[in-house]
């Protein structure tokens, strides 16, 4: 092998499935997780904080059985020779919490949390190795009703977000019904496990590949349009049929679904089914905010109850016309078996998980055509090099009004320039005093967004001179004042950024 050259440059490239976030859509994100966080906190959850990394042993079915135990985690050992991995999701470190300091916690435990989790998958459009999200959990609450209000929560979080009702449905099945049913096809018991989770992970695919591709993947398998074959559960006829019958017992109302439900097995999975549908009608939730849906699935094999998947329905556009829907954007369910790995005894649990990244696409897709927020910085330009201290000054003066404000800190030579500068960054105007408003003591302002809009009525560069647009001279001592009412009349009929 040749020896590497001492002054190879690695190429600057991002690892498969990650991706950077840049300023807008980071504050776009900080918005939309203040409004998931008042909701979550309206509902008495308190926020808590786990570590990016875990013992592999912790976080249940990931437990190594191999030299390097990566199968769906990132993984790596410590100096004792112990195996970490990345968090999956932020439930399983949940779990380690609640058992590590049982005794002392207030009991129901009722945490929110939000972080970038992990996953060692095949990365693919839409599809990333790190992603944030953002959970509610109750811990210690047997009552069906901490379901409910797991669906009502998430109904509430979503129009909080301005997803208006009708755009949006909580799909609510219960684990123990589709239990049943593969008990009865024969699949049932510990020796079942793996074909189970197999026929939990093809339902789960439902919304994506519809009854047909979730034939394939309870039967033989399925070949993905890249090729890719992915192995089924290998059910017969009669199986496939079974568990697709008990998928499509969706009706027009809970009362329906559930008699249906009750004519394949009337099982305790049905009752509390059921229970959900009464509590969360009585609160006022009717069947077009939270619907049972056989369905509905949850790929994850910890589920022992309700699950519930919050769906938006609205259809939408994308850059070349063609018709986009979101489907889930979150879910959850009840988990009583978790925490009693570590501690032997059954505590229950029930929790809804938001994933952050997809939602906010959807909501910047759904506000796509609203006006742009005027994020950036109000630029103070430099007309004279020997005047800098009198730019940062005015700098200073708006910093101190609680306007984002900076100096133009490059070449000023160009003063178009410092106008291109200033677009780049998404600002709202530019503060401008040459020598003439000194010594009138005025500044001028462009609102560089309103004139934007003027510019593009403008035939050419003369016309434009004379006009110019959005462009005006104010006294030096009303600055703060004017500055404000441009950020002001930018940002009075800005929607929510997802």
């Amino acid at each position: 092998m040749s020896k590497q050259k001492k002054d190879a440059r690695p190429t600057p490239r991002l690892p498969r499935g990650l991706r950077d976030i840049e300023a807008a859509e980071l504050r776009q994100q900080q918005t939309m997780l203040g409004k998931i966080r008042g909701v979550y906190e309206l509902y008495g959850f308190e926020p808590l904080e786990t570590p990016a990394f875990e013992y592999t042993d912790a976080l249940g079915k990931f437990l190594p059985d191999q030299d390097r135990p990566n199968e769906g985690v990132f993984s790596l050992q410590d100096e004792d020779e112990q195996w970490m991995s990345l968090r999956y999701d932020l439930t399983a470190p949940l779990a380690r919490y609640v058992a590590q300091h049982y005794q002392f916690i207030a009991k129901p435990f009722r945490r929110y949390a939000t972080g970038y989790v992990f996953r060692n998958e095949k990365p693919g459009p839409g599809r990333f190795r790190q992603f944030m999200q953002f959970d509610a959990d109750t811990v210690g609450a047997d009552s069906v009703a901490a379901d409910a209000e797991m669906c009502m929560l998430a109904a509430d979080t979503l129009e909080a977000l301005g997803i208006k009702r009708g755009d949006y449905v909580i799909k609510v099945n219960n684990r123990k019904v589709l239990d049943a049913v593969m008990t009865s096809i024969g699949i049932g018991g510990d020796d079942n496990a793996a074909k189970r989770l197999t026929v939990l992970r093809a339902i789960d695919k439902f919304d994506r590949l519809g009854a047909e591709g979730v034939r394939e993947l309870l039967g033989k398998g399925r070949k993905d349009e890249s090729g890719d074959f992915t192995k089924g559960a290998e059910l017969d006829d009669a199986g496939i049929e079974a568990i697709l019958g008990f998928t499509a017992a969706l009706a027009g109302s809970n009362d329906e679904t559930l008699n249906k439900l009750r004519a394949i097995t009337d099982t305790e999975g049905v009752s509390e089914l059921a229970q959900i549908a009464e509590l969360t009608a009585s609160a006022g939730y009717g069947v077009d905010r939270i619907r049972i849906d056989p369905s509905v699935i949850r790929g994850l094999e910890y589920y022992t109850g309700p699950v519930f998947e919050a769906e938006l329905t609205f259809e939408v556009k994308d850059e070349k016309g063609n018709p986009v829907r979101f489907g889930s954007v979150g879910g959850g369910g009840r988990y009583d078996d978790l925490v009693a790995r570590f501690t032997g005894q059954k505590v229950p649990a029930t929790g809804f998980s938001i994933g952050v990244s997809r939602l906010q696409a959807a909501l910047a897709v759904l506000n796509r055509d609203s006006a742009p927020p005027a994020d950036g910085p109000v630029i103070v330009t430099v007309m004279e090099k020997e005047r800098i201290a009198d730019y940062q000054k005015m700098v200073h003066t708006l910093r101190s009004a609680g306007i984002r404000a900076e100096l133009y800190l490059g070449n000023p030579k160009k003063f178009g320039k410092q106008l291109e500068y200033a677009d780049k960054r998404g600002s709202p105007c530019v503060v401008i005093q040459g020598s003439d408003e000194r010594d009138a003591g005025k500044v001028t302002l462009k609102d560089l967004i309103e004139g934007a809009k003027a510019a593009e009525a403008i035939k050419d560069h003369e016309e434009w001179k004379e006009q110019r647009p959005a462009q005006v001279t104010v006294d030096a001592a009303d600055l703060v004042a004017e500055v404000q009412a441009i950020i002001a009349r930018h940002t009075s009929s800005r929607p929510l950024s997802g």
